[in-house]
C-alpha cells in the first residue's frame, strides 16, 4: 500500500503565478512535480540522492 503524499510548494515559488514546483518527502524518497500537471508525471529520488544534489548547488 502506498501511503498518500503531503506536497508542498518549493519556498521559491509564489502564489501568484502558475509554474510552481512541489515536493513531497518520505523516510526513504523525495518526490517532485509540477504544480500546473499535478496529475502528471513526477520525479522520485532517494533521499540520499537529492541531499547529495542539493549539497553540490550549495557555494562554498
Amino acid at each position: 500500500m502506498t501511503p498518500e503524499l503531503t506536497w508542498f510548494k518549493s519556498s521559491y515559488s509564489s502564489n501568484d503565478g502558475p509554474d510552481c514546483v512541489e515536493v513531497a518527502l518520505t523516510p526513504d524518497h523525495i518526490h517532485i512535480r509540477d504544480s500546473k500537471t499535478a496529475d502528471g508525471d513526477r520525479l522520485t529520488l532517494p533521499a540520499a540522492t537529492w541531499t547529495h544534489f542539493l549539497d553540490s548547488l550549495r557555494v562554498a
